[in-house]
């Protein structure tokens, strides 16, 4: 709440590292989200997302918006942490203090956003950022999460062949609040531009009434980026006058839904790997009882599933409980400090 950048890494860490605290903090920052504007760049790889983002740093901080970057990457698949680690596109805003970026692995979320996303996002939003931009990973067409984030959805292709048939098909171009055909100086640009603008006459009348429009951009010589800030703006203005209260409310209730499932997982596999409801897990492991009736009979005892899903007492950091714990604390350093003396 104090703007210190070195208390939001810490947060963040506990985010992507699933810490019991997580559920506890996202409580207390709630009430301050819903500030930040967010803007969700997602397409192809290689489409030159990562240079696209770079320019919109420097074209929001010279309009004096504070600017936070949530980098999503490819997972490794030994140590789960991010491969590419796109933040070497963005050098240029290191030092500068209204810039926050940060990468993100992946770690296998079929949606191109890992769970952790959507919580770090919130805390960039608290902090007080006015813009954050998430760059997805850029694995094709299953990458739709990003909508359920994003108050604009870009979608970046570029004009190689075979993109024109991607770009035609159900999924990415369903989610696209704009479009951008980026490295535009390339052979087929215009071309692909033309077939978007078709598809989204034909296929999209638009949600809401508007209808997305197409861009062309080269993000390496900064051509076209002043024209995309100006369109995303007014996308902003039109979903600022355009709210639609049932939209809303399905999206609160995916939210709600998201957090419920990922509570009882991460509980579950915190309590099973101490040993909670060992019986059944054990007959698991040893292949006597299949999972999806060892699930239901879980289910059927309550005494086991409250043991199975109960909250930790580290997940608390009420001002009563931490005052308690620090009572404690004192009170074991106080008889520590007396031993010492006899």
């Amino acid at each position: 709440m104090a703007r210190d950048r070195v208390a939001l890494a810490r947060l963040i860490t506990l985010v992507e590292n699933r810490a019991a605290e997580v559920s506890a903090v996202m409580e207390q920052i709630y009430s301050r989200t819903g500030r930040a504007y967010i803007v969700g760049i997602t397409g192809a790889p290689g489409a030159g997302k990562s240079t696209l983002v770079n320019r919109l740093i420097a074209k929001y901080r010279a309009l004096r918006r504070e600017v936070g970057v949530l980098a999503i990457d490819p997972s490794s698949p030994f140590s789960g942490g991010a491969v590419l680690g796109d933040r070497v596109r963005m050098t240029d805003h290191y030092r500068d203090p209204g810039v926050y970026i940060r990468s993100l692995s992946s770690r296998g979320s079929h949606g191109g956003l890992s769970r952790a996303a959507r919580e770090i996002v919130k805390l960039l939003d608290a902090f007080g950022f006015d813009m954050i931009i998430i760059e997805t990973v850029g694995v094709g067409q299953t990458e739709l999460a990003v909508m359920d984030l994003a108050d604009t959805t870009v979608v970046v292709t570029v004009p190689e062949g075979g993109d024109s048939v991607q770009v035609m098909k159900a999924g990415l171009n369903e989610i696209a609040d704009l479009f951008v055909v980026n490295k535009a100086d390339r052979e087929g640009a215009d071309r692909i531009k033309a077939e978007l603008e078709l598809s989204v006459h034909l296929g999209r009348q638009g949600i809401n009434g508007w209808r997305p429009p197409v861009l062309l951009t080269q993000a390496s010589t900064d051509q076209g980026i002043d024209g995309l800030v100006a369109a995303i703006d007014r996308h902003a203005e039109y979903v600022r006058t355009h709210r639609n209260p049932e939209r809303e409310r399905e999206r609160r209730a995916r939210e709600f839904l998201e957090v419920l499932t990922a509570e009882m997982e991460e509980r579950a596999a915190r309590a099973l790997a101490h040993g909670a409801v060992p019986a059944i897990a054990g007959a698991v492991r040893e292949g006597t009882i299949n999972p999806y009736t060892a699930a239901r009979r879980l289910i059927a005892d309550r005494a086991a599933l409250g043991e199975l899903l109960a909250e930790e007492p580290a997940r608390s950091v009420s001002p009563e409980a931490s005052g308690e714990r620090k009572t404690a604390r004192g009170e074991r350093k106080a008889a520590a400090a007396e031993a010492r003396r006899d």
